[in-house]
């Protein structure tokens, strides 16, 4: 690969600022071959076609066009995919990975924000800040009595579903916290846990055991609706429910169902179908606390994932190996 090579941009363009500032965008381009003006939102648009036969490093983002066969066929040059966000799952397919191009991702450093957002989350949830905010809403005041009986975060136990990049961050910001955590992750084992310093509990001891369930694993066809009614069952009296992964690792239905009851409550920053429909029960359900999908990179975080990938650039021009590489064997088991 030469010193600088030729590279393009691949994402929705009104990204390209967000995530680039001009001191990333000029670190780029000091080392490789860069248009900023030339965005592919689509491989098939002749200018785009033009440029792809040229293109030796792809620099993807949200809204990468899917690279296919007829894609990689038009960039016979590619040696490389650095992808300026979180799962590279939406726009690879496994001819990528046959034709041994190299994939790297900013996933590690859209996972810190995530999992802030989580810790947060739980920590409100343990002084039920999301009733209470409701309740004084309602009534304007509020009776003080002293020690409120049932809150608090002492002790609380969090059980962690998915041992993800984002469940391990988690899990590392848990830590300082007086907090009992524990895991739940078919592909994770007895070692991995040891090294995370939780137990590791079948998800159904998990469930029964745990005053707030938090949810990181990938959405697969293995765990789709992974919380049912029967798991929702499970749920002790008065525990959480929180979801920053995919929305369909739920059933709304049922979540909607236990809702109703007010034995359960659920924090939800993703849903099923996104955006909910505006007659949703859930924007109105008292247990319930929707968030638009903003756990992950916002704002300023984006630039997180600009200089993941610049670095990565750095290192491919210089000819070191990449640091954040995706392993395609591992695309159903991280998130």
């Amino acid at each position: 690969m030469p010193e600088r090579p030729q590279a393009m941009l691949a994402m929705t363009p009104q990204n390209v600022e967000h995530v680039f500032s001009p001191d990333l965008l000029a670190r780029l381009r000091a080392c490789v071959d860069l248009d900023p003006a030339l965005v592919a939102e689509d491989f098939t648009e002749p200018r785009v076609r033009e440029a792809l036969s040229r293109t030796e490093v792809l620099i993807t983002g949200w809204g990468c066009p899917l690279l296919d066969a007829a894609a990689l066929d038009a960039a016979p040059g590619l040696r490389a995919v650095l992808h300026a966000a979180g799962s590279v799952k939406g726009f690879t397919t496994p001819e990528v990975w046959r034709r041994g191009i190299a994939v790297s991702s900013a996933a590690a450093a859209n996972a810190l924000p995530v999992a802030e957002y989580t810790l947060a989350v739980i920590l409100l949830a343990g002084k039920d800040a999301f009733g209470a905010r409701d309740r004084l809403r309602a009534r304007r005041a509020f009776p003080y009595g002293g020690i409120l009986a049932g809150l608090g975060n002492h002790g609380r136990r969090v059980g962690v579903v998915g041992a993800s990049r984002i469940g391990r961050r988690l899990i590392e910001l848990l830590r300082p916290h007086d907090l009992a955590v524990a895991l739940a992750d078919p592909y994770a084992d007895a070692a991995q846990a040891a090294r995370l310093g939780v137990p590791l509990l079948p998800l159904d001891e998990l469930l029964r055991t745990s005053d707030t369930v938090t949810l990181h694993a990938p959405h697969t066809p293995e765990t789709h609706h992974l919380v049912g009614a029967r798991e929702l069952a499970l749920m002790p009296d008065g525990s959480v429910l929180i979801n920053t992964a995919r929305g369909a690792l739920v059933d709304h239905d049922a979540l909607v169902g236990e809702l109703r009851t007010g034995r359960l409550r659920a924090v939800l920053d993703v849903t099923d179908p996104e955006p909910l429909p505006a007659d949703s029960p859930l924007f109105d359900l008292p247990g319930a606390f929707v968030t638009p999908h903003l756990a992950g990179s916002q704002g300023n975080e984006v630039a997180r994932l600009g200089r993941t990938v610049v670095e990565e650039a750095e290192r491919l021009s210089s000819g070191a190996a990449l640091l954040h590489a995706v392993d395609p064997t591992e695309l159903d088991r991280t998130a």
